[in-house]
């Protein structure tokens, strides 16, 4: 299903909203767009309206002039008002974890709670950083197209081949046989993976301390000991500085990826439960 553009006095926005019931504002990762659907897991539509737009940079949302977290909060909120959505759960995973901090702490009176979900929460990757560096080279615009085209046709021909070697990238737990389902998990997901400008974006990306202490909804964070792309520190870091949050440590299969794997209906549950759960 391709993603509406909304034209606001702020800039355009890419954007999917589907279900209906308790709004959700899905805030994506690094590499996707408004086409991710892996997080959406668990969640019946027809108590939830899953609204997963383009952060800037990513899909058919531009970079441009939206280069903050304020920014890009801000487009955000009209995109809210065009769906007359007064508060919303925010739902923020990997590299969108920035975003949604900001959303949480900057519009508290339009978040009723915050999930991060293998999320950062600080700035990521230092400069010297090797995977910073290749990060930088690999998925720069003119580049990443043909990087994600060689993806995704390896994909189609040797599905075990391409999970095999990126599951290193999830996970810290050894390499082991991957069960089929996961594999078809992963690589329906690699199918719309694209970092346009938007990840190179992502990878300067920081956020003023005080932005956490702000924040004032109840706040899940959840992530997994095992997450080799986002370090388990980023969930302590968080958990230290948001009031009235809550840590779930998992200890699964997929690390960063805890919606892939016989061991992801727990994650789901947990998440679920704290939208659920009265105030």
């Amino acid at each position: 299903m391709n993603g509406l553009l909304l034209q606001t006095a702020i800039g355009n926005i890419e954007y999917q909203s589907i279900g209906k019931g308790i709004p959700v504002l899905f805030l994506h990762g690094g590499h996707s767009n408004c086409q991710e659907t892996l997080s959406h897991k668990g969640f019946d539509l027809e108590k939830y309206q899953l609204i997963t737009p383009s952060r800037p940079g990513y899909g058919k949302t531009p970079l441009q002039s939206l280069q903050s977290l304020k920014d890009t909060t801000d487009l955000l909120v009209e995109l809210l008002n065009h769906l007359s959505i007064t508060k919303v759960v925010v739902y923020g995973i990997s590299a969108g974890g920035l975003t949604a901090i900001k959303f949480a702490s900057n519009h508290t009176e339009r978040t009723s709670k915050l999930i991060l979900a293998s999320a950062v929460s600080k700035k990521w990757l230092d400069k010297s950083d090797p995977t910073y560096k290749l990060g930088k080279i690999m998925f720069r615009p003119g580049l990443e197209g043909f990087v994600w085209s060689m993806v995704n046709f390896f994909s189609s021909l040797w599905p075990r081949l391409i999970a095999n070697n990126f599951y290193p990238q999830f996970s810290l737990l050894d390499k082991h046989k991957l069960r089929k389902e996961d594999i078809l998990e992963l690589t329906a997901s690699l199918k719309n993976y694209r970092s346009k400008a938007g990840f190179v974006h992502d990878l300067d990306q920081n956020i003023d301390e005080e932005a956490l202490k702000q924040i004032r909804c109840p706040s899940l964070i959840i992530h997994s000991k095992n997450d080799a792309s986002v370090p388990l520190d980023h969930a302590l870091h968080a958990h230290e500085s948001i009031p009235q949050s809550k840590l779930e440590v998992l200890d699964n299969e997929w690390g960063h990826l805890f919606w892939i794997g016989k061991d992801s209906n727990t994650a789901i549950a947990q998440t679920l439960s704290f939208i659920e759960e009265e105030v």
